[in-house]
């Protein structure tokens, strides 16, 4: 008979190495490599586009406004600890304190996917971000040069509501005040 899998704890995600992402899902110590070139790019240019636009007090009349956008944040929902590649809460939900890690639930959230966790970014984090609440994810390919755009639908589950490729400049919700240029974020 088997012995039962311990839960991991956070002293398991402050004790990782630190050349490695720890997050703890459905109580596994997950370990994931740091980003890859393609990848930390498109995500940072991401970022930055949508911090630019986004991330401004509300009523700038250059700018969309009212949303509070980080990279990285450790974030606890739950039971769940998770590090998504970027997250953003609408300025007004926009957690507070002097803490390293959050638990106010984002309103958006990005995966950059590597081939090494595309299946647990799709799988598990996917399920765990749908159960904390979590209203829109995207899934970012660069090597695919695909975002995928999800909503939580009324039953708390992820509708696929868009798919972008290449060259597209389009207007992903929630961001769909202004056009994202795609071709950006890939490296050529």
């Amino acid at each position: 008979m088997a012995e039962p899998r311990r839960r991991a704890t956070y002293d398991d995600v402050l004790a990782a190495p630190e050349n490695k992402v720890a997050e703890i899902i459905d109580g596994e110590l997950i370990l994931s490599p740091r980003p890859a070139h393609p990848h930390a790019r498109a995500s940072s240019v991401l970022g930055a586009e949508l911090m630019s636009e986004f991330d401004r007090e509300p009523g700038d009349r250059m700018r969309a406004g009212g949303w509070w956008i980080l990279d990285e944040p450790e974030l606890h929902l739950g039971d769940d600890v998770v590090v998504p590649d970027l997250a953003g809460w609408r300025r007004e939900r926009a957690p507070r304190g002097d803490v390293p890690w959050f638990d106010v639930v984002p309103d958006w959230l990005c995966e950059t996917l590597l081939p090494s966790t595309a299946r647990i970014d799709r799988g598990r984090k996917l399920d765990s971000y749908a159960r904390a609440g979590v209203h829109h994810v995207w899934l970012l390919d660069p090597l695919a040069r695909t975002l995928e755009v999800f909503r939580r639908g009324d039953d708390g589950l992820y509708v696929l509501a868009a798919v972008h490729t290449g060259d597209d400049k389009p207007r992903p919700e929630p961001f769909d005040a202004v056009d994202l240029e795609l071709s950006r974020l890939w490296l050529d």
